[in-house]
């Protein structure tokens, strides 16, 4: 497969990366979950020995994000679950819903392993998602990271993705945040039942998941959960400024699949923030059912989405003050996860090739939180070099672990 195919087939919603079940995970499928607390339960999706993590971080990672970058060698195996929790969606009154989740234990024989929350990036298929890690390449890389290397790792999937009946919530900042929030609840309540710890936690994510990374932050450190460490590589942490860039001031590199950040969220905010036609209103309208076809992941021909801004969205949106004071305007504005006095160490990792995020929106947490005062340092913005969007992520990893080893 070329370096393009592979492109589209994981950014135009096309099932790329998906394979095969391994027979070890086929056949703990078959095992029923078990019930640990009122709305919560788990079950075991499968086991990677160490041998197979070492080939995802030799083999499988490079080829999937195109750079060969040194990882830590996976020590031990480790156990996958699958976690179904209860949960509500903020945006819709509290109206209770159920999501899914990834749990991977290390197979190390302790009872007592720090704790890292991985947030997924943006991706085009329910099952792309942590609780279906042989179709996630980036879960992959945090299971043979860190399990493998003695940290328990989670993963929400978000409302939407993996088993969700709901739609898709995409850059919904209150509902990422219940989402995330209820699977570390829903993950300790299964660690209980393991008669495992976890007194120290981290929380990480690239891309999408670097905003839901902070959004996970904000919401943690209001409620009092000491976090040891937030990472982030690529992170959109303001949707508006990162959208307004792509319409106002485009870059040569700008990603063809920039498209698709436009239809996700649009049809996202219709649906959670219950304003009918929004979607319609942003998109042109030659494209708005092969978009909703996309969004609510029906058959659709990729070729159909359009690359092209100018193609795919009205014309009086490339107006700074029109698109500003727009619904969907006015919902960006809001969709920002760093404006608020941090109080934990947070490095937020950036490409300065990255095809997606700008330098400028990877330093915006920095920048902002340095322009308190004398300057609030506890937010550091880090290059990854010359790096894509995959490889800023693929060069991130072994930085937060290396670091998150520190402390």
């Amino acid at each position: 497969m070329t370096k393009l195919l592979r492109k589209i087939h994981s950014f135009l919603f096309i099932i790329g990366i998906g394979v095969a079940l391994t027979p070890a995970i086929a056949a703990a499928q078959s095992e029923p979950p078990v019930s640990v607390a009122p709305g919560v339960s788990y079950e075991l999706i499968g086991h990677w020995e160490a041998d197979r993590l070492n080939r995802i971080l030799t083999v499988e990672t490079p080829e999937f994000f195109e750079i060969t970058v040194p990882y830590t060698p996976a020590q031990n195996g480790a156990r996958l679950y699958r976690v179904t929790y209860s949960s509500v969606i903020p945006e819709r009154d509290n109206q209770p819903t159920v999501a899914t989740g990834l749990l991977a234990v290390p197979d190390t024989g302790g009872t007592s392993f720090p704790l890292v929350s991985y947030q997924h990036g943006t991706v085009y298929e329910k099952e792309q998602v942590p609780s279906f890690p042989e179709h996630s390449p980036e879960t992959a890389l945090m299971i043979a990271q860190f399990a493998g290397q003695g940290y328990l790792v989670i993963g929400a999937d978000y409302f939407g993705m993996g088993l969700s009946g709901e739609p898709e919530g995409y850059m919904v900042k209150r509902s990422h945040q219940q989402a995330t929030y209820d699977m570390l609840v829903a993950s300790r309540a299964v660690l209980d039942q393991m008669e495992l710890s976890a007194p120290k936690l981290f929380i990480a994510g690239w891309s999408q998941g670097g905003f839901v990374t902070m959004a996970f932050l904000e919401k943690l450190e209001s409620a009092g959960i000491p976090v040891a460490a937030a990472a982030t590589a690529s992170a959109p942490l303001d949707v508006m400024a990162a959208l307004s860039g792509f319409l106002n001031f485009p870059r040569e590199n700008d990603a063809s699949w920039i498209s698709t950040l436009f239809i996700l969220s649009s049809f996202s905010f219709e649906n959670y923030y219950r304003v009918p036609g929004l979607a319609r209103a942003l998109l042109n309208e030659a494209h708005c059912e092969v978009s909703r076809a996309a969004y609510e992941r029906r058959p659709f021909d990729p070729a159909d989405i359009p690359t092209d801004l100018h193609d795919l969205i009205r014309p009086e949106y490339f107006d700074p003050k029109f698109f500003a004071g727009s619904a969907y305007g006015r919902l960006l504005a809001e969709t920002q996860a760093y404006r608020w006095v941090i109080q934990s160490p947070v490095r937020n990792y950036y490409g300065e090739a990255d095809e997606a995020i700008t330098p400028g929106i990877g330093r915006l947490a920095m920048t902002y939180q340095g322009a308190m005062g004398r300057g609030n340092t506890l937010v550091e913005a880090i290059s990854t070099g010359d790096t894509s969007h995959r490889g800023t992520y693929a060069t991130a990893v072994p930085q937060w672990k290396l670091w998150f080893d520190g402390l």
